[in-house]
């Protein structure tokens, strides 16, 4: 069954609960390239089940997402109160042909975007933080949310991609 917009935005806070959002996203990058170190490249592109996305598409995924929710800040720093569109990641990982992306280039796309967005917040005022945007499917997404929700994205994703090096999916 598909999560709820609801219930995924509980998941995802879930793994950040009584964390520091800003480390959380500055570790990321490396704890990435760590866990992928050494991992060849057939591996990073073969998807462990039919069903389940490769490291490499996870990966072409959080760069995007890097992307994604670097517009959302920018906008909502620049008009409090924006609508902000969702998007349906698997059209995306269709229409981006994540499967046949280089690893390498999305985890320097991601890399590069967030060290840029880390940057970006700690320049925020603090009352800049509880600036919204309305998005369409969750609601009233202060930057401060919208940071949260890209850190436990990271967390979801970094159990994914440690699962599927480690050749345990579920």
């Amino acid at each position: 069954m598909k999560e709820t917009p609801q219930q995924y935005t509980g998941r995802i806070l879930s793994y950040v609960q009584g964390k520091e959002t800003l480390k959380l996203l500055a570790s990321t990058p490396k704890k990435l390239s760590s866990l992928l170190k050494g991992v060849p490249k057939t591996k990073l592109t073969k998807r462990p089940v039919k069903d389940k996305w490769s490291v490499a598409e996870i990966l072409g995924h959080i760069a995007d997402t890097e992307i994604v929710c670097s517009f959302r800040i920018r906008l909502i720093l620049g008009s409090n109160g924006t609508p902000i569109q969702g998007f349906d990641q698997d059209v995306w990982a269709q229409y981006s042909n994540y499967s046949k992306q280089d690893p390498a280039i999305s985890l320097d796309a991601y890399r590069i975007n967030r060290k840029r967005n880390i940057q970006l917040l700690k320049s925020l005022p603090h009352e800049m933080w509880e600036n919204y945007g309305m998005h369409s499917e969750r609601g009233k997404e202060t930057v401060t949310r919208v940071a949260e929700m890209l850190a436990g994205h990271d967390v979801n994703h970094l159990k994914q991609i440690r699962m599927i090096v480690k050749g345990k999916v579920r």
